[in-house]
């Protein structure tokens, strides 16, 4: 069994554990370390290790009695110290640095080797929990996040629940782990109304300020029932107003733990929402929750009509089951009559937008690369077919595009479009992945990636300069995916220069080339407008010094053919941008590409790929 797949999301993980007597084990073992069952005595740390059962579970007790200090430690500055490898694994292209509890990543720290030997006695075909209380807690989720780089989707994953610990990390941790719903979903965190320590590094700024972030779930208890929660700042509010409520005189008295769970195992923390009235607006319901219910909503919503029963989001969740999924947790936890109307009314519409920005994160995460991968090349293959169709009538599929006049070119801006969404989504799918599986990851797909931005970013330049007054695509305008999709795509070659073999193989099926550079037309159209520029201002040196640039530059392309001679096509804007280019120089003007251009013959053997460069 392995109780990380058992459950997804904070409406399955706390009601599957705390149903079976996984959390009453797991406090067993953390009870038996307290009594002197220790597997090993470390700097700062013990653990016990019990593999006695089915279940394997390693408990961490910190030694410190103290409580641990705000500072936070970045992973760069511990990379530079040589101490942060087991961690680097988490660092992705959109999120490179992240923040940890010094005082807890110290203690790891300093017990690496011991716990490096523990990581080693793990078999991971058993299924581990690895737990601890308060500090034990924060030490026992850092090891467990060191063994997530290790462990595949073939193995066990580990399951990691402690009781009242304090928040370990920064924003930047929190969504290195919520990216992976696997990982995300092997944290459980127990945490009582009445005890500090959780509470401790939170400040009573807005969740968004907040230096501390929390990930996994969290199950809140108070005195008379228990709710999880899963988004990160509706944990950090119900935190917030534990503290708030938090009778200053008790803070002294140590939270039973071993109490809460076994209440815990006889009660059901949620309602299941299908059980809900169709409007949870009625107020004339009997049940007692789901008067609650409808007393709250009323404030928050109108009476429901055929718009508001729409579902308004792309996963299905309508207003009313959002608005009930928030307030019956809050309901168990009895915040809901122990609050003014008007200050329950606003609390719950700040967990609402909560949930909502999770809800538009989650939508990208669960976006599955291979799911309409074939459909998007059928979408390369049409656009192919468009680039064929422009040829054949003497323009070329970017001025034909750029004028947009035929039907065909409005089929091409559907399929330019669909392609888009599609590699905008997959480059941020690699971006958030860890760096050695992003990288192999990359290289399944990056050939595709590479024909998509040969193909359709021609396309987007079009659209951009057709615009009056644009100009500067390249280093102002340039969209971020097609960037990335050039850099890895550099990051992952290795030869600087071109061989003959392969400038022989591009000349081969040159009628299908695709130009390499896929801001080529952005240059062009640069070109054009330094044109547009001289014509203006008569003599500009520095106007005169850019285009002499752009034909050295193209002529560079053209010597290794890596440009498609769709540009020679009588109705192309680089033959537009030729022509003008000529009148300035003049008549007798003599370079490379001016005698190059200045013969037809060369063009049509160009164009054959039979023609061979001085």
């Amino acid at each position: 069994m392995d109780p990380s797949m058992k459950f997804k999301g904070e409406m399955g993980l706390a009601p599957f554990v705390t149903s079976s007597d996984l959390l009453q084990r797991s406090w067993k073992v953390i009870s038996d370390l307290d009594g002197g069952k220790v597997s090993e005595e470390g700097e700062g740390v013990s653990w016990y290790y019990n593999k006695d059962s089915d279940v394997r579970i390693i408990a961490f007790k910190a030694k410190q009695v103290s409580d641990p200090q705000p500072d936070l430690v970045t992973s760069s500055d511990l990379k530079e110290k040589m101490l942060f490898y087991d961690f680097d694994f988490l660092r992705t292209e959109s999120n490179p640095i992240f923040s940890v509890n010094n005082t807890a990543v110290s203690l790891f720290i300093e017990n690496l080797n011991k716990l490096n030997q523990l990581k080693s006695e793990i078999d991971s075909s058993k299924t581990l929990i690895v737990t601890g209380h308060a500090l034990g807690g924060s030490v026992a989720s850092l090891f467990t996040i060191s063994l997530l780089n290790s462990i595949d989707s073939g193995k066990n994953r580990p399951l990691c629940i402690t009781f009242g610990s304090p928040l370990i990390g920064d924003n930047g941790l929190q969504q290195a782990i919520s990216r992976s719903s696997n990982w995300n979903s092997c944290f459980l965190h127990v945490v009582s109304h009445k005890d500090p320590l959780p509470r401790l590094f939170i400040t009573n700024h807005d969740s968004q300020t907040n230096a501390y972030m929390p990930f996994g779930t969290f199950l809140l208890c108070s005195d008379e029932n228990s709710a999880s929660f899963e988004n990160p700042g509706s944990i950090l509010r119900l935190l917030r107003k534990f503290d708030s409520e938090h009778d200053e005189n008790q803070g002294s008295q140590p939270v039973k733990y071993g109490e809460i769970v076994n209440i815990l195992k006889q009660r059901t923390l949620f309602k299941d929402l299908s059980t809900l009235p169709e409007d949870i607006t009625n107020t004339d319901t009997e049940d007692e929750t789901n008067t609650l219910l409808g007393r709250i909503g009323a404030c928050l919503l109108p009476k429901k009509n055929p718009v508001q029963t729409q579902h308004r989001r792309s996963g299905g969740t309508n207003t009313y089951t959002l608005l009930a999924s928030i307030i019956l947790p809050l309901s168990a936890l009895g915040l809901p009559t122990a609050m003014e109307p008007e200050d329950m009314k606003e609390y719950v519409a700040k967990m609402t937008k909560d949930e909502e920005k999770r809800e538009e994160m989650m939508s990208r995460l669960v976006f599955d690369p291979y799911v309409n991968l074939n459909v998007r090349k059928i979408d390369m293959v049409k656009l192919e077919w468009y680039k064929k169709e422009s040829k054949d009538r003497n323009i070329g599929y970017y001025d034909s595009y750029k004028k947009m006049l035929l039907e065909s070119d409005k089929e091409a801006d559907m399929f330019k479009k669909k392609l888009t969404d599609y590699w905008v989504k997959m480059v941020e799918v690699a971006e958030t992945k860890p760096q050695k599986e992003g990288s192999n990851f990359r290289k399944r797909w990056l050939g595709a990636g590479t024909n998509y931005r040969r193909m359709v970013e021609p396309l987007v330049i079009a659209k951009y300069y057709k615009v009056k007054g644009n100009k500067d695509y390249v280093t102002e305008k340039r969209p971020k995916h097609f960037k990335m999709l050039e850099k890895w795509l550099k990051e992952g070659t290795t030869e600087d220069t071109i061989c003959p073999l392969t400038i022989a193989l591009l000349k081969k099926n040159v009628e299908a080339l695709l130009t390499k550079d896929s801001c080529f037309w952005a240059h062009v159209e640069e070109a054009l407008l330094s044109c547009k520029e001289l014509k203006d201002a008569q003599e500009d040196e520095e106007t005169m010094k850019k285009l002499v640039e752009f034909e050295d530059y193209v002529y560079g392309q053209l010597k290794i053919y890596e440009v498609s001679p769709e540009i020679f096509l009588a109705e192309s804007s680089y033959m537009l941008w030729w022509n003008e280019y000529k009148a300035i120089k003049g008549a007798s003007y003599n370079s490379e590409l001016a005698r190059f251009m200045n013969d037809a013959t060369n063009l049509e053997q160009y164009a054959e790929g039979a023609y061979d460069f001085p």
